[in-house]
């Protein structure tokens, strides 16, 4: 729209332009008509004489002035394509233009991609040589460590042999002058007991009328009469109420009839000991006890059953096939003590790892490493 009407105002232009200059003209005309009278008077009579001749002049200035018009017509519409072909070209240009801009923008962007994936190679290139050479590091200083460890054990080990070679004799020696020492100690300490119990036992028939009898008597009385009425009157080493462990009823059993004796406690209607609530281990050094309390859900009554054994072969009956709370303590008893319980389904030790040396709860325990 706007080319033509830039078209039309260059026409309207061209026309006025044309319009004037045929003015002008005409003026021109008539100045000269004037200053020669004598050619207007002519002309007067020619116009009279000839209006042919007139009309003919007029109608060749009136085609002049159409070319004219028609020429700058034309001019302005030659312009009006020009100037309509250049904007074409400027916006094919344009358009052109940002489809170069995103095709180099993609390119850059590859080639930064690029550039950077790269880098991250390198870097992890250098990142995997630095960790290998570090692990390579880390592996001979424990090899290193190891073998240093291992020199100052054998170091050790030899040391310990040379001195055990050269002091075997003297170390056997005093070992036997130890062993016999403490035998006579044991023998000693156990005739004193002995002597002191028997001096008990006299005060205490001596103080019977004045000490008060212990209202778990009569249910001792009765486990007593029961046990000997189906197992036989030797059974027990010997029974008795301990006053110093809330009274509870203490039957000491003989080493053969110790399962018998558990196995009738749990089964007998009358007595029906079902819960075992302890089971320990002690050293008296003369002997070792085994130590069991148990107790009668139904009766709400409890009783502590007793045995001692030899100390240098400690082996008794396992009770876990009658109770199975059994089982932990007299795997600790076993491995503080070194009881060995026969028939145990897995007697292990549960406190000190499998390779200790020795039992530390024994009284003639001594550590195998003088440093722990």
């Amino acid at each position: 729209m706007s080319d033509e009407k830039d078209l039309e105002k260059k026409k309207a232009a061209a026309a006025a332009k044309a319009r004037a200059e045929a003015l002008r003209k005409k003026k021109e005309k008539e100045a000269e008509d004037q200053t020669t009278p004598e050619n207007s008077e002519a002309s007067e009579e020619q116009k009279e004489v000839s209006p042919e001749d007139t009309s003919k002049k007029d109608v060749a200035e009136d085609a002049d002035l159409a070319k004219k018009k028609a020429a700058a017509a034309a001019k302005a519409k030659a312009a009006a394509l020009a100037k309509q072909k250049r904007k074409q070209e400027e916006a094919s240009e344009s358009e052109d233009q940002p489809a170069e801009d995103g095709e180099l923008a993609k390119k850059k962007a590859a080639a930064a991609a690029k550039a950077k994936a790269a880098a991250l190679a390198r870097q992890k290139r250098k990142q995997a040589e630095a960790d290998s050479d570090a692990e390579a590091e880390d592996e001979k200083a424990k090899a290193a460590a190891k073998a240093k460890a291992a020199a100052a054990a054998k170091a050790k080990a030899a040391a310990a042999a040379k001195k055990k070679r050269e002091g075997s004799v003297d170390d056997e020696a005093a070992a036997d002058d130890e062993k016999a020492k403490a035998v006579a100690a044991a023998k000693a300490k156990a005739a004193a007991a002995k002597a002191k119990k028997k001096a008990g036992g006299k005060k205490k028939e001596e103080s019977n009328e004045e000490e008060k009898p212990s209202p778990n008597q009569p249910v001792l009385d009765k486990y007593v009469k029961v046990i000997k009425e189906h197992l036989g009157e030797d059974v027990f080493e010997e029974t008795y109420i301990n006053r110093l462990s809330k009274h509870v009823p203490t039957l000491v059993a003989k080493r053969d009839t110790y399962y018998i004796i558990a196995q009738f406690l749990k089964f007998n209607d009358q007595l029906g000991f079902d819960y075992l609530s302890e089971l320990h281990g002690t050293d008296f050094e003369t002997h070792m006890e085994v130590y069991v309390h148990l107790f009668s859900l139904r009766n709400k009554q409890s009783v502590a059953l007793k045995v001692k054994i030899n100390r240098n072969q400690p082996e008794i009956e396992s009770l876990v096939g009658l109770w199975k709370g059994a089982n932990w303590p007299e795997c600790e008893a076993y491995d503080l003590f070194g009881i060995k319980f026969l028939n145990h389904p897995d007697l292990k030790r549960i406190l000190l790892g499998e390779d200790w040396v020795g039992h530390p709860m024994r009284k003639d325990y001594e550590p195998h490493d003088v440093e722990v």
